[in-house]
């Protein structure tokens, strides 16, 4: 698998994201999509946060990658090198998460960027990255990522809690989207968003009959080791896997995912206010 071109490399540092098609064969997502589906440590971990409409969107978050299939997923040189591409430094797993956006009850979320919750735990820096694995096919229909195009420029907006979720400060957003174009993110599974860390997004509900899963990998560049403990991890050496890895763990075992789940119900008060909102 080739790693990032120029005019992919450029794309991400000009727009603040870029996809990349079929990085992972359907084989493989489906693997992933299946292992989840019967994943019940993930299932009872997961946390539902209201969008405060009624609709609640169910998370679940680890720190360590592991060496089960989500592990192979966050460790291949597919992905690990394409961030180090990006972030022209060695990469570090910061933490991972799955989305699950359910049918008809996946709710939306707020305007943010990752960088402004990030940027409570001790990260001097936005040197940091996100990959986004479309799980199932996101649509506009079933409520896809929406990003605004070169917002990463704007630099870290001032993030503010409402309800459940925490959210770029609206007047600035407003101002931005008069500005900037609005992309919806349409994948099909396995196709990949690298997108960086203060690039603002959000997500309509969805009121689809279709599910919308996302894993999302998160990496933080060695030379941007947080200055304090926080509850997602400092440093830790991220030993890259061959690609190949993917399918034969996958194969190998579809019912253990190989990671500790986060109590996301029992951690600090940074984290519940200024991290787990998300995509």
């Amino acid at each position: 698998m080739s790693l990032l071109s120029t005019d992919q490399i450029s794309s991400y540092e000009e727009d603040g994201y870029v996809i990349v098609r079929g990085l992972f064969s359907t084989e493989e997502t489906q693997l992933l999509r299946s292992t989840a589906d019967h994943d019940n440590a993930m299932d009872k971990a997961s946390s539902s946060m209201d969008d405060g409409k009624g609709n609640e969107v169910r998370l679940a978050l680890w720190n360590h990658p592991g060496d089960g299939i989500y592990g192979m997923f966050a460790r291949c040189k597919r992905v690990v090198e394409s961030v180090e591409q990006l972030l022209n430094d060695e990469a570090y797993h910061y933490h991972s998460k799955m989305i699950l956006k359910d049918a008809k009850v996946g709710g939306a979320w707020a305007w943010h960027q990752d960088y402004g919750y990030w940027y409570q735990n001790g990260v001097l820096f936005p040197d940091l990255c996100s990959v986004m694995i479309a799980v199932d096919a996101a649509t506009e229909e079933n409520g896809c990522l929406q990003v605004l195009k070169n917002s990463h420029k704007m630099g870290r907006v001032n993030h503010v809690l409402s309800g459940d979720q925490a959210g770029a400060d609206l007047e600035r957003v407003e101002e931005a989207k008069k500005r900037l174009d609005l992309v919806h993110v349409v994948l099909d599974p396995g196709d990949t968003l690298f997108f960086h860390p203060n690039l603002l997004h959000c997500s309509a509900a969805n009121n689809s009959e279709n599910s919308r899963w996302a894993m999302i990998c998160c990496y933080n560049a060695a030379a941007n080791d947080p200055y304090k403990d926080s509850h997602h991890p400092r440093y830790t050496k991220l030993n890259k896997v061959e690609d190949e890895k993917v399918l034969e763990v996958g194969c190998a075992n579809t019912t253990n995912s190989g990671v500790s789940f986060a109590d996301l119900e029992a951690e600090d008060e940074s984290a519940q206010s200024l991290e787990e909102s998300n995509v």
